[in-house]
């Protein structure tokens, strides 16, 4: 089993420390770094009252595109399961002519 690695990051002027697997390190110094940027944007362009409306703000920012890309992986699996149909049909139909 590997070693769990100590880290700290910054988010909203706080520090939280993490212990955690290695190979989690990376995405999540990434994930922080975007809602420090995404953070910083509301920040600028609205009228903020605390950290804690833009972190929400950040928290539906995010999880409006998890849910808006299930939704269209959803679309999509649709349309090519459609695809699909129609193509065996197809091929189904020209093997049985012959």
């Amino acid at each position: 089993m590997a070693e769990k690695l100590k880290i700290k990051l910054s988010i909203a002027d706080r520090v939280y420390p993490l212990t955690i697997d290695p190979s989690q390190e990376e995405g999540l110094r990434k994930a922080a770094k975007n809602i420090e940027q995404l953070a910083k944007k509301f920040e600028q362009n609205y009228a903020v009252r605390d950290k804690q409306d833009v972190l929400a703000m950040c928290a539906l920012q995010f999880a409006s595109k998890i849910e808006q890309r299930g939704i269209d992986q959803t679309e999509n699996t649709k349309e090519v399961l459609l695809r699909l149909k129609a193509l065996d049909e197809l091929v189904s139909s020209e093997l049985s002519t012959k």
